[in-house]
């Protein structure tokens, strides 16, 4: 039937322009940061309307948590796939060489981040929404770890494994915004690695 026929390739053209948004977004609030941007520029640089916007997203906060949901599964999977490899016994400074090795260290990506931040800082209700977002991100790397039976001895200083969570994503928000000023990817995965092996661990090279 006609109605049959239309509806999904209706869900699959807004499916297809939401995406061409956020990409387009991406790349606007990398070449100008966040707090400079319009909608009517992200929707200039899309090729759409106001009006496909606004079907998608109620405004640029909206859009930008799409976003950060993209990038903060994107670590969660990085960081699953790497501890994934060691099975129910997880050899954590291997584990940490193989996470350095794939975790998402974007530039254009951390700007974008960073300026969305200082938007946060100064709105509240902004804040709490990116405070929950970074807590399910911890929530991701707590289930990660909680899962790998060999992390029993984790370090006293770090209590338990939401500790350690928040110890790993504190370490990776210090070495990216260090990466920020230097722009040495290659110094932020070695710095990264060390932070992580001596939270982790007890900081040796062998695993328990």
């Amino acid at each position: 039937m006609p109605t049959e026929q239309t509806a999904p390739r209706v869900t699959r053209r807004r499916v297809r322009t939401r995406a061409n948004l956020l990409d387009a977004a991406f790349a606007v609030f990398a070449a100008k940061g966040f707090g400079r941007v319009s909608i009517e520029e992200v929707c200039e640089a899309a090729g759409y309307s106001r009006g496909a916007f606004y079907s998608n997203f109620d405004s640029l906060d909206e859009l930008f948590f799409a976003l950060y949901r993209q990038r903060a599964d994107l670590i969660a999977d990085q960081v699953s796939g790497a501890l994934a490899l060691d099975g129910p016994d997880l050899d954590v400074p291997a584990a940490v060489d193989r996470v350095t090795e794939v975790l998402l260290l974007d530039l254009d990506w951390l700007l974008v981040k960073t300026d969305f931040l200082v938007h946060a800082a100064r709105d509240p209700q902004v804040a709490e929404t990116l405070l929950e977002h970074r807590a399910r991100l911890r929530q991701a790397v707590a289930d990660r770890l909680a899962r790998a039976h060999g992390l029993a001895q984790l370090p006293a200083v770090l209590g338990d494994i939401d500790g350690a969570a928040h110890a790993v994503v504190a370490a990776y928000d210090g070495v990216t915004t260090q990466l920020l000023l230097d722009k040495d990817v290659d110094g932020a995965r070695g710095w990264l690695k060390q932070l992580l092996t001596a939270l982790l661990t007890d900081g040796s090279n062998t695993s328990r």
